[in-house]
């Protein structure tokens, strides 16, 4: 019986693509105003560990379970770190193409601010303000920071659940 030879995915093309679900999702969210719904905003984080962990585990079959832990892991993060860096390159092309929707976040963080009632309206505006002042900041920096947790623990996750098949040190490597 012959063996189908499986071709692994580069951690390139796995996060390009992981990159491109959460960007179709993002706009689905945008455009069917749905931002302020921040249970909804959760589940781009479960996409990014699902699709980390899925191509983990492919990149791992694709090699016949012969990679480690470090191999595996260093596959998963690195899919992160593209996924991670295109996420963020739309982001910012978005806000600067479409500013409205910079005005329409932090209008929703007012109103969270507000519905919450423990600030006062004048500590409210002094927040928006920072939040204004630093909003390239906070965006670029919490989008690296969220991801590349995720990316990390998704990582982990898919090296730990990969098959491995140890090797012989004694085995002669192709």
């Amino acid at each position: 019986m012959e063996q189908v030879e499986q071709k692994s995915v580069s951690h390139f093309l796995a996060g390009l693509i992981i990159a491109a679900i959460l960007i179709v999702y993002s706009m689905f969210l945008t455009f069917m105003d749905l931002t302020g719904n921040q249970s909804l905003s959760y589940i781009s984080m479960v996409l990014l560990i699902v699709g980390i962990i899925f191509f983990v585990n492919q990149y791992g079959k694709s090699v016949d379970h012969t990679a480690t832990f470090g191999q595996l892991f260093s596959y998963g993060f690195k899919a992160t770190a593209i996924a991670t860096l295109v996420v963020i390159a739309f982001q910012v092309i978005f806000f600067f193409i479409f500013p409205e929707y910079k005005e329409k976040i932090i209008d929703i963080s007012r109103e969270q601010m507000l519905k919450q009632g423990q600030v006062p309206e004048a500590q409210v505006e002094q927040a928006l303000e920072m939040v204004r002042k630093f909003f390239w900041v906070g965006l670029i920096g919490g989008s690296l920071l969220f991801n590349l947790i995720s990316g990390a623990i998704a990582s982990l996750i898919g090296a730990g659940i990969t098959k491995k098949i140890p090797q012989s040190p004694f085995q002669q490597q192709s």
